[in-house]
């Protein structure tokens, strides 16, 4: 049994069977006694009372059809519940981290998005060369026995974690993590970003205007990391022509890497990971923060995403996509004090359309940008 797809009722109740394996011109129509498919009868149920409510009615007990417009959207959300299906199962083949991904659109018919590619790491685009690590630590304990300050030390910078793998540091100060070339193992406290994302994630369709959106399925505890922004690395020249198309759709996926200099930035329109449907706010409860690891070119760090508070599961998670950094509270004078998505761009702001914030929050600013 693939789903159900339509519903009728005579003296008793009867559902038009999809078959798995099977074309459209096979389905049938079985009584309720022959049916052992518990689970799908009660989503079945669920979408037939939510398309009532899509109506302005109420399901009546003693119906014996269903009028052609329900009909049709129970057939057109059992095909969008197996696109959506189809793509988590994707989503999850790809991923080379712990989390796992679960889709749900409870919401409207939309089903997966078009040309998007799951990546788990930067791709480097077309002239752009990632400058790799030459040399490691020699800890015995990166944590409590730091050679030289382990690999932060030899940047001048602070062991950004505490023994619980939570960000210790304040925002605007970069991480360096431990690397490839470093004689400690996997489970040392300063590898936290690239051991990849830890929790549960839901990408889900929101009922505000917003699109998709991700929530956790698990409690995050503050200060803890829970993913990282990927997509494809360009100059910030080609952003700048992106973004001018991207205006126009409405959407935004520019990411300016900008913490010495404005030179590239990372396009998560067509190439990402599950950051690409993190949604705005004005009040976030996810923190940008630099990070470098296997590369040493501080034009080009990556970006992680960090708790700032506890989060419950079930809760939506947001960043600020026009996050500021006072670089006066930052330890590195050369912090960019703008982590925002492209489109306060200082240079251009008359090139940029005003988008509408949709967040809710009290201390919402009305607008992204």
């Amino acid at each position: 049994l693939n789903s159900l797809l339509c519903y009728f009722t005579q003296d008793e109740e009867f559902y038009l069977v999809k078959w798995q394996g099977y074309s459209d011109s096979e389905n049938t129509w079985e009584p309720r006694k022959n049916l052992r498919c518990i689970s799908i009868l009660k989503q079945f149920h669920r979408d037939l009372e939510q398309a009532f409510i899509r109506r302005g009615c109420k399901l009546k007990k003693n119906m014996r059809l269903l009028d052609l417009g329900i009909s049709n959207y129970l057939v057109q959300k059992a095909k969008q519940r197996r696109a959506l299906q189809h793509w988590e199962y994707e989503l999850n083949a790809k991923r080379n981290h712990k989390g796992r991904i679960v889709v749900e659109n409870e919401v409207d018919l939309d089903g997966p998005p078009r040309d998007f590619v799951y990546i788990n790491e930067y791709k480097v685009g077309e002239g752009i060369t990632l400058n790799q690590m030459a040399v490691g630590c020699e800890c015995s304990d990166c944590l409590s026995e730091a050679a030289g300050g382990c690999c932060p030390g030899a940047s001048h910078h602070k062991f950004a974690y505490n023994e619980l793998g939570q960000v210790k540091i304040k925002a605007g100060m970069p991480i360096y993590e431990c690397n490839s070339r470093c004689s400690c193992g996997i489970d040392c406290p300063n590898r936290v970003v690239q051991r990849g994302i830890r929790y549960d994630l839901c990408i889900f369709r929101t009922d505000n205007g917003c699109g998709w959106g991700v929530r956790t399925l698990e409690k995050i505890r503050k200060h803890s990391f829970v993913m990282e922004y990927v997509g494809e690395i360009i100059t910030s020249e080609e952003a700048e022509r992106r973004g001018q198309v991207y205006d126009r759709q409405g959407a935004t996926y520019l990411f300016d890497l900008d913490y010495v200099e404005d030179v590239y930035t990372v396009d998560a329109a067509y190439y990402g990971n599950i950051s690409h449907f993190v949604n705005h706010s004005c009040n976030p409860n996810l923190q940008v923060y630099n990070v470098f690891i296997e590369n040493l070119d501080e034009r080009l760090p990556r970006i992680a995403f960090f708790a700032t508070r506890s989060i419950r599961a079930g809760e939506e998670l947001t960043f600020d996509y026009n996050m500021q950094v006072d670089p006066v509270n930052a330890e590195s004078t050369r912090m960019d004090s703008n982590f925002g998505l492209v489109g306060s761009l200082a240079c251009s702001p008359k090139k940029r359309m005003r988008i509408e914030c949709k967040c809710g929050t009290e201390t919402c600013r009305k607008y992204l940008f």
